[in-house]
């Protein structure tokens, strides 16, 4: 036709400009929604509902426009909703193991016939997520499901599950919380974030139209994080689940502080992630995972560009090259674009270059893909990148420098190493502090693997079967849980702060006066910075046994630093030299067997008789731990895209230990054996009230092979002590037995970076029973941290 402007295909290609895109019409979500009227009410007892005086907010697509409403739920749907889950949970943990997992796989089918409308609905408020990863987690923990009471014997489910996310979490990292905690039995209330909401109500819906119990999964739809909060506050909820950003996970932690349930923290949205380059990469494909990573993949995380000087121009020239021609991406909102202009210009003011797509529009919400050479590790738009299509350039010379850059970060969620030396990649991927590391290749994932967040990117295991053991408990533990109550009212700025009984001891009469103790540095005995000391009483509190040092922040600092200092070296030796030196340690401990003896006899009132079966077990409790040190290790799983992939245990790092009142040695042994085992160092704070058996073992220390400052020992006040460890930043786990209020401070303080806790509220008399041979097992877990390795193959 004269003067048509329509383009022929063979015009386009000749042209190379992009062709007319197709408006998705996205039909079926909108006949879902139509069907419930566009207004989404909340999911309880297996069916809709939608409560009346109940205020509701908007959704919004990428454009502006309406989607639906969903209902604000207050506290009495709180309550309904809990009271439902309880039952569901009875009714589905009732069921055997095939039949939960007959229900689950069914779910793969239904999928299949209603996954357009999940896809849609995802597309349509902007919470991507292909039907094919979501059939793949059904399948995956399907299998588990079916398997639970084969391969995990003597572990029971919790109870009642909250999954909680954040607004921007996506499809997949909610059902990757869900999926594993149905599939050993829990029943869920799932706490959406709003673009992810009309797709979990959808799935919620088909869940219960293929059998699922009523009340197994419950969908609670609110305004803000304080819905999370209000569903941890029931008694019937035994666990909170937190996945998205890292700011609502601290508001969830500090808000549920003190209510006696345990949280874990994924903070999936937001990380900063290294893309290295080596100089033995292929360039080509390098910088186009680069180009599909940055900038035409949703940026859940913030990549920052590690390139080795020897290939800079290469890299930088292609770079160049593929950007031409790519359109501008679009921002949240034009405050983003406010954020984005202003990096860019802090960088240009530190002296970066721009290699740009094409010049950036003079306002709107949109901004062209930008590539800031020159970035330096301290940078503030590289250590809090802002939102919108900017990579950050860095370059380095050596691979242990690449290295160094890698782990500047403080997030640990991913890597990504480009270099066709494998022997490079395997090297370079051990020495990363990330959970997930892909090798010539990015953000690939699959449930079979385990991944932990490392450094301030977590506080749980997600995936695999080590990722299962989150939603379980030990069938034959007796440790008493955290007291299910309300927060106690506490000033946490005061909190260990009380005027110390701290004493100088008169030795004057050095016949007659109580033994002095030291306490264990850095290898060496010595007394605390503070020069006084603690009482210790006897069973009864009448006379005074002896005195140890009165420890604090500075003594903590010390033995820090001479634990940083020594345990990357003891991580990296060979399991079967850490086995050595735990059977050295237990035939010390054998040594030493008298007198520690006396001192629990003196210590505890315990007889003779008693305290020799003591020793006697802690010295088969180190011996059992250097026997599991070459026991359990990671290895290849089997994934169903091309290549290896590689599950690896690692050391948390630097452990602080403040250990009970209950079998003071035969805790201690315990404790230690699970840090040391497993490539840890500790700092531990013996028990306030039998401080004794702990500082006679000091001996056993001493006369040992084991690194100094491997294990440190600091006495003095628990609260005190405790306080110093929450806020030492490199501490990377705290163990606690301790008080109500202790639990509490530590929950609300250790955010900042994140700490993986252990807590366990101790009375006079209650705790676990440390002479059951389970417990190795519950606190190798609690030891160690996972990280998954991808080598993808042709």
């Amino acid at each position: 036709m004269a003067g048509s402007t329509i383009k022929t295909v063979h015009d386009i290609f000749q042209s190379m400009e992009y062709g007319p895109s197709a408006t998705p019409s996205y039909a079926t979500a909108q006949a879902w929604l139509d069907h419930h009227s566009r207004s989404l009410g909340l999911f309880i007892d297996g069916k809709f509902v939608r409560p009346a005086d109940r205020q509701s907010r908007s959704l919004s697509d990428s454009k502006g426009g309406t989607v639906c409403s969903t209902v604000c739920a207050v506290e009495d749907d709180v309550s309904q909703c809990a009271s439902s889950a309880a039952s569901g949970f009875k009714a589905w943990s009732g069921l055997t193991c095939s039949q939960r997992a007959k229900l689950l796989l069914s779910l793969v089918s239904v999928l299949g016939q209603h996954g357009q409308c999940v896809s849609e609905l995802c597309e349509l408020c902007g919470a991507s997520c292909p039907p094919s990863t979501l059939v793949r987690l059904l399948q995956y923990y399907g299998s588990w499901a079916q398997l639970r009471d084969t391969l995990i014997t003597n572990w029971t489910p919790l109870g009642v599950v909250a999954v909680v996310v954040s607004d921007d979490c996506s499809l997949y990292s909610i059902m990757l919380k869900v999926l594993p905690a149905l599939a050993m039995g829990n029943s869920v209330i799932i706490v959406p974030g709003r673009s992810s909401t009309p797709a979990v109500l959808l799935l919620a819906q088909l869940f219960m139209g293929v059998g699922l119990p009523a009340g197994a999964l419950n969908v609670l739809t609110g305004s803000d994080m304080s819905l999370g909060a209000k569903v941890a506050q029931s008694p019937s909820i035994s666990y909170v689940a937190y996945s998205g950003n890292k700011q609502d996970g601290v508001m969830l932690c500090k808000a549920t502080a003190g209510m006696g349930v345990p949280v874990s923290v994924s903070p999936c949205i937001g990380a900063t992630c290294p893309f290295i380059i080596f100089e033995s990469a292929d360039i080509d494909s390098a910088v186009d995972g680069v180009i599909e990573a940055a900038f035409k993949k949703k940026r859940e995380v913030h990549w920052v560009l590690c390139v080795q000087e020897s290939v800079l121009e290469s890299v930088v020239a292609r770079l160049r090259l593929r950007m031409v021609g790519m359109k501008c991406v679009a921002l949240c909102c034009d405050g983003d674009r406010a954020l984005v202009d202003a990096a860019v210009q802090e960088a240009q003011q530190q002296g970066a270059t721009l290699v740009q797509s094409c010049a950036a529009p003079p306002s709107g919400a949109q901004y062209p893909p930008t590539v800031l050479c020159g970035a330096a590790p301290s940078s503030p738009f590289v250590v809090s990148p802002s939102p919108g299509p900017l990579l950050p350039l860095m370059t380095f010379r050596s691979n242990p420098e690449a290295v160094t850059l890698g782990n500047h970060s403080p997030h640990g969620q991913a890597a990504s190493i480009w270099t066709e030396d494998l022997t490079l990649a395997l090297e370079t991927a051990k020495s990363l502090s990330v959970g997930s590391l892909w090798v010539n290749s990015h953000s690939v994932s699959d449930p079979c693997l385990p991944v932990s967040g490392h450094k301030d990117s977590g506080t749980c295991t997600d995936g695999g079967q080590e990722g299962l053991y989150q939603f379980l408990r030990q069938s034959c533990s007796s440790s008493p849980p955290l007291p299910r109550s309300s927060p106690v009212s506490m000033d946490y700025s005061v909190f260990g702060t009380a005027a110390s009984p701290a004493i100088i001891p008169d030795v004057s009469d050095p016949a007659r006066a109580p033994k002095a103790y030291l306490q264990f540095v850095g290898g060496k005995a010595c007394k605390s910075v503070s020069g006084c000391c603690v009482a210790v009483q006897s069973p009864g509190g009448g006379s005074v046994l002896a005195y140890c040092p009165d420890g604090g922040r500075k003594d903590v600092r010390n033995a820090v630093e001479a634990a940083v200092k020594v345990q990357p070296g003891w991580m990296k030796k060979s399991p079967s030299a850490r086995a050595q030196s735990l059977y050295a340690l237990a035939k010390g401990l054998e040594v030493k067997r008298r007198d520690i003896v006396v001192s629990i006899n003196i210590q505890t009132g315990l007889s003779m008789d008693k305290a020799e079966k003591e020793v006697e077990l802690s010295i088969a409790r180190l011996s059992d731990w250097a026997a599991y040190c070459d026991k359990v290790q990671g290895g290849a799983l089997p994934v169903p895209q091309s290549g290896s992939a590689l599950s690896l245990p690692e050391a948390l790092g630097v452990v602080g230990v403040v250990l009970p009142d209950k079998d003071p040695l035969l805790s201690t042994v315990t404790i230690l054996g699970a840090a040391i085992a497993t490539g840890n160092a500790v700092i531990m704070i013996p028990s306030q009230k039998n401080p004794l058996p702990v500082l006679a073992f000091i001996q056993v220390l001493q006369s040992s092979d084991l690194p100094a400052g491997l294990v440190n020992i600091v006495t003095g006040l628990r609260d005190q002590l405790t306080v110093a460890l929450a806020n030492h930043s490199i501490i990377k786990a705290i163990w606690y037995w301790g008080s109500a209020e202790g639990c509490q401070y530590l929950q609300y303080t250790c955010t900042s970076p994140l700490k993986i806790l252990c807590l366990f509220c101790q009375k006079d008399e209650e705790g676990r029973d440390w002479t059951h041979s389970s417990l190795l097992e519950e606190m190798w877990r609690n030891a160690v941290q996972w990280k998954s390795v991808w080598i993808p193959t042709a």
